[in-house]
C-alpha cells in the first residue's frame, strides 16, 4: 500500500483546519466556545491572582491642595465645573422617567382592596440566555409578554455591542426600551415584595436585580430574574430565569436576601396608555428622589441588624442611596465603610464583582475630589477580571485621570469605553471634550 503522500497530508490538514474553523465561527459553537474560554480565564486568573484576595482600601479623601497643589487644585475645580454635565447625563441616564411622571411625590395609591393569593401571568416566550447575557435575554422575555418579536441577540445588538461585556445595568435597559420601542420603563430601588406582588397582579410582570445562588457558579455573581407569579400558600414567586430554567420557583425569603444585594432594584415596562396605572401602584416609589429616601432609611434600618455580608451589602446601599440623592460626602463615607467591612469578610463571601455591576462608588469618589481613589478602585476592579471589558470602569477612570492632569491617559481609558459600546453617549461626550 501506498503511504499519503506529503502534499496530500499537508491538504487534509489545511481543509480539517479550515472546517473547524468554520464550525467555530457558528454563532451556537461559538457560543460554546466564549463560555468555556471565559471559564479557563477565570480559573487562570484565580490561581496566579485570586480575585477574593484582592481588597480596595479607600484613602478616606485626599485635599485637593494637597494632592495638586493650589493653583492646579483651583483648575481642577473649575473644570469640575466643566464636566458637571457629563456626571449629570450619566444620573439622568440611570433614572430616565417616562414623561408624565408627576415630579412630586405621588400620593400611595395601591388598590384597596386585598392582592389575590396567587397569580400567574401567561405570554412569556422563555429563553436560556447564551454565554453572559442575562440582561438582553431577561428584557427580550419580559418584551414577549407585551408582543413584542425578537430575542436576545436582538437585544444583545444595543445593549452589548461588544459581546465580552460582564454587565448591562437597569438605564441601558431603558434606554432601549425607550429608544428601540413603543413601549415604556421604569425602575427604582427599595422594592419590597408587595411591589413585585402588586405589579404582578395588575399584569406588569417584573424583572429584579439579584445575586444568583446556584451550585456551580464561581464566586458571587450579579443576575436578573423575570418575576411572572406568585403563591402565598407556597410563599414563592415564578421566575422565567434565563440561566436555570422557566417557572422557576423562588421563595420569598430567597428572593429578598439575593434581592439586597442589588438595594432591591426591579425594572418595569408598559404600554405608555396604562403609565398612570403603574404610577399608581408604586405610589412613592414612582418619584425617583422619594425611592431613594426609602432606600436610605431601609439600608440604615438594616445596619443596625446585620453583620458580615449582609452589613457589606447594607453599607453599600446605604452610598448607594445617597449618591442617588447627590448627598455625595456622605455617600463617599458610607462606600468607605462598606469596603472596610468587605475587607473583613472571609476570602470565600466576598462578593468580588460587585463593582463590575454597580458603579455609585466612583461618582461619589469623583464628585468629592478624591480622583485617586477612582483610579485605585478601577485599578483593583480590573484586576480581578480576566478580560478588561467593563466600559463604566474606563469611563470613570479616564474622567479622574483628566482630572488630575493625565489627558493623555483620560483620553485612551474614553477610547477604550467607546470601543466597548459605541452607544455610551457619556463617553463619547467627554472623549469629544478632550478632543479625541
Amino acid at each position: 500500500m501506498k503511504r499519503p503522500h506529503a502534499r496530500t497530508l499537508l491538504l487534509a490538514a489545511i481543509v480539517l483546519g479550515l472546517l473547524g474553523v468554520g464550525v467555530g465561527l457558528l454563532p451556537p459553537v461559538r457560543s460554546r466556545l466564549e463560555w468555556r474560554l471565559a471559564v479557563w480565564q477565570v480559573e487562570l486568573q484565580r490561581r496566579f491572582n485570586p480575585p477574593e484576595e484582592v481588597v480596595f482600601i479607600p484613602s478616606g479623601g485626599e485635599g485637593l491642595d494637597d494632592l495638586l497643589g493650589t493653583e492646579v487644585a483651583g483648575r481642577v475645580t473649575a473644570t469640575l465645573g466643566a464636566i458637571q454635565p457629563v456626571s449629570e447625563a450619566v444620573e439622568a441616564t440611570a433614572t430616565q422617567v417616562p414623561t408624565g411622571i408627576p415630579t412630586e411625590t405621588p400620593t400611595p395609591t395601591l388598590t384597596p382592596t386585598p392582592l389575590p393569593p396567587a397569580v400567574q401571568l401567561s405570554g412569556v416566550i422563555h429563553e436560556y440566555e447564551q454565554w453572559n447575557n442575562c440582561g438582553p435575554a431577561t428584557l427580550g422575555m419580559q418584551l414577549s409578554y407585551w408582543g413584542w418579536q425578537g430575542n436576545q441577540l436582538t437585544t444583545a445588538a444595543f445593549l452589548k455591542p461588544n459581546p465580552r461585556d460582564k454587565n448591562v445595568s437597569p438605564h441601558e435597559l431603558a434606554a432601549y426600551i425607550h429608544g428601540e420601542t413603543g413601549l415604556q420603563a421604569i425602575y427604582r430601588p427599595a422594592g419590597t415584595l408587595e411591589t413585585l406582588k402588586t405589579l404582578i397582579a395588575a399584569g406588569f410582570p417584573t424583572i429584579v436585580e439579584k445575586t444568583l445562588d446556584v451550585p456551580g457558579v464561581d464566586g458571587w455573581i450579579g443576575h436578573y430574574s423575570l418575576l411572572t407569579g406568585y403563591d402565598d400558600s407556597a410563599t414563592r414567586f415564578t421566575a422565567q430565569d434565563s440561566y436555570i430554567q422557566s417557572n422557576l420557583p423562588e421563595p420569598y425569603e430567597k428572593l429578598e436576601a439575593a434581592w439586597r444585594s442589588f438595594n432591591y432594584t426591579f425594572f418595569v415596562i408598559y404600554p405608555p396608555e396604562r403609565e398612570a396605572e403603574v404610577m399608581a401602584i408604586l405610589g412613592p416609589l414612582a418619584d425617583e428622589s422619594t425611592a431613594h429616601e426609602i432606600a436610605l432609611a431601609r439600608a440604615e434600618d438594616e445596619i443596625q441588624r446585620a453583620s458580615g455580608l449582609p452589613a457589606f451589602f447594607a453599607w453599600f446601599n446605604k452610598g448607594s442611596s445617597l449618591a442617588g440623592l447627590g448627598r455625595f460626602a456622605e455617600a463617599a463615607a458610607a462606600y468607605d465603610t462598606a469596603f472596610t467591612v468587605y475587607g473583613e469578610l472571609p476570602n470565600e463571601a466576598r462578593p468580588w464583582r460587585m463593582v463590575w455591576y454597580q458603579f455609585g462608588p466612583y461618582e461619589a469618589y469623583f464628585q468629592t475630589g478624591r480622583y485617586q481613589d477612582v483610579i485605585r478602585l478601577a485599578d483593583t476592579t480590573f484586576s480581578t477580571m480576566g478580560e478588561k471589558t467593563v466600559e463604566e470602569t474606563y469611563f470613570w477612570r479616564g474622567l479622574a485621570r483628566e482630572m488630575t492632569g493625565d489627558l493623555a491617559g483620560a483620553r485612551d481609558d474614553l477610547e477604550m469605553a467607546v470601543s466597548l459600546n459605541k452607544n455610551y453617549t457619556q463617553a463619547i461626550e467627554a472623549l469629544e471634550r478632550l478632543g479625541g
